[in-house]
């Protein structure tokens, strides 16, 4: 409601009022005319239709009239224009959201695409947003996209398995893509035409059915997620492990920034200069309190609970863990 006051709208709809109740006030003690003569009068002068008077006018209510006639041509065009900018804003707002939208795409690189905003998209986009990652959400539901437009989220309104919906989206300058969709098809097929795009694109994929997921890593995806079986492996365990599986669970490694609990970290912001370190040397437990856990190689390859004597190589991450305030001296030390 403030916001309407100091719109351009409420000044015309004012103006357009001042001026009516100026001519009404003005016929009334200048020509005596009854309210219902001044209200006539008013409205013949500033629409300018051309009736005839109530009775002819003195000197001194033509100099009136004329008056009330010149201001109300420049006030009640101005808000014939505020109007009708009012009503095409209200037309064409779509219009203007997916202009921004897509401006603001071609300015960003190294963002994150998920295709489909269901449950599994909503919740990676969720995710995404705490850790105040650049992504870009591709829907054909466009009752959906609407309903959420308004979460600043950029989303662009097409089908996900056609190339142009998914170059709209940047995907040349994306550093990663989440077929986040619950058909197994479709999302093999984006990964397919992903792959051909941006060869370098990291490529994460959601599989309903175990028989997809061979399917989809030798179409490119670089990890394949099965929801289903992720659930139910969770479930079992905490029957035969509950203790360790609720530790883990309060392991958070996303979520509110002040409440992770596991953080990886590369090479290149530990050893400044390129200069291979032992995880001795570096010393990282005595200077942030967190503690290694896991080491991953250039190769690729995992060690659990690495020995302090492994030298860390090029293109390389370490898994720390600790609580909520070392993790964050951690990132202030190292700049994460």
């Amino acid at each position: 409601m403030k916001n309407f006051y100091k719109s351009e709208l409420f000044g015309a709809i004012f103006l357009v009022l001042f001026v009516f109740m100026a001519g009404v006030m003005g016929f009334k003690l200048f020509s005596g005319y009854s309210w219902i003569d001044s209200v006539y009068m008013t409205v013949i002068t500033i629409t300018t239709v051309g009736y005839g008077e109530v009775h002819p006018l003195s000197p001194g209510e033509k100099i009136f009239a004329s008056i009330l006639i010149i201001s109300s041509i420049f006030i009640v065009g101005y808000a014939i224009k505020v109007f009708s900018e009012y009503i095409l804003g209200q037309n064409n707002i779509g219009n203007f959201k997916i202009k921004r939208v897509k401006k603001t795409i071609e300015k960003i690189e190294g963002h994150v695409i998920v295709c489909g905003y269901g449950r599994n998209g909503m919740q990676a986009a969720e995710k995404l947003r705490d850790y105040d990652q650049d992504f870009v959400v591709i829907e054909k539901d466009e009752a959906l996209v609407n309903q959420h437009r308004d979460e600043e989220i950029l989303f662009v309104h097409g089908n996900a398995i056609e190339d142009e919906v998914l170059m709209e989206a940047g995907i040349k300058n994306a550093s990663t893509l989440i077929c986040a969709l619950p058909s197994d098809a479709d999302n093999l097929f984006i990964v397919l035409s992903a792959r051909q795009i941006n060869p370098d694109l990291k490529i994460i994929s959601r599989a309903t059915e175990e028989t997809s997921f061979q399917k989809l890593k030798l179409a490119g995806a670089d990890n394949v997620i099965l929801p289903d079986k992720i659930g139910g492996d969770h479930m079992a365990n905490l029957v035969v492990t509950p203790d360790l599986v609720e530790f883990l669970d309060n392991l958070s490694v996303s979520g509110e920034k002040d409440s992770i609990n596991v953080e990886q970290i590369g090479f290149d912001k530990i050893c400044h200069g390129g200069e291979e370190k032992s995880i001795r040397d570096l010393d990282i437990r005595k200077k942030t309190g967190c503690s290694i856990i896991g080491y991953k190689g250039p190769d690729g390859a995992y060690i659990v609970n690495p020995e302090p004597s492994l030298m860390l190589q090029k293109d390389s991450k370490l898994i720390l863990i600790g609580r909520p305030d070392q993790i964050k001296n951690l990132k202030e030390l190292y700049n994460v």
